[in-house]
């Protein structure tokens, strides 16, 4: 694991991490915004408390965990990753309802353009602040954008108590399905 000293993860604030994309993915995946382990490193999801890789694995959207450094490999399993979001910041809460907006509109066209099947928004805190939908919960949603389809995931980070590795996989897999994927070979 990468160790990074308090002023090398403050001077990660200044980068931006690459999205991990192309045309046509069965899921793009979308996270809040990039943590400063994850601009450090250059890597999704790289913090190591962090569940999206463990979740991605058990929920059967990849034949085995990979580690954040093999980010993409997603693109042979028809998956991406992007975010709301392009600023890192050391937490979500530092991000500003202008952000989320902005974010979300920027979401939306990056989305007309890939043209995903689904578009897998990580948090519904940041789903309802990006897209003005206060009423949205965990699961599939109405709106679309183009052809592709959105659903509302639990959101990994390990501060997020309210589900479990295993509620989440659960989750994650009822997407996998609904992509009309089996598992991971």
């Amino acid at each position: 694991m990468t160790r990074f000293t308090p002023a090398e993860l403050e001077a990660a604030r200044d980068r931006l991490v690459p999205d991990v994309v192309a045309d046509g993915l069965r899921v793009l995946f979308c996270g809040i915004n990039p943590g400063l382990m994850t601009a450090g490193t250059g890597h999704h999801f790289a913090r190591p408390g962090n569940r999206f890789w463990p979740v991605l694995h058990r929920s059967g959207f990849t034949p085995r965990l990979l580690h954040p450094s093999e980010q993409g490999e997603l693109l042979s399993y028809g998956l991406g990753i992007t975010n709301v979001v392009a600023r890192p910041s050391a937490r979500a809460g530092e991000l500003t309802p202008r952000e989320y907006r902005e974010g979300g509109r920027l979401l939306a066209l990056k989305v007309a353009r890939l043209r995903p099947g689904w578009l897998a928004v990580l948090g519904v805190t940041a789903y309802r602040a990006a897209f003005d939908d206060r009423g949205a919960q965990v699961g599939p949603q109405e709106r679309t954008i183009g052809d592709t389809r959105l659903w509302v995931l639990p959101n990994p980070s390990g501060l997020n108590a309210h589900w479990t590795a295993a509620t989440m996989a659960e989750e994650f897999a009822r997407l996998r399905e609904a992509a009309g994927a089996g598992r991971a070979p």
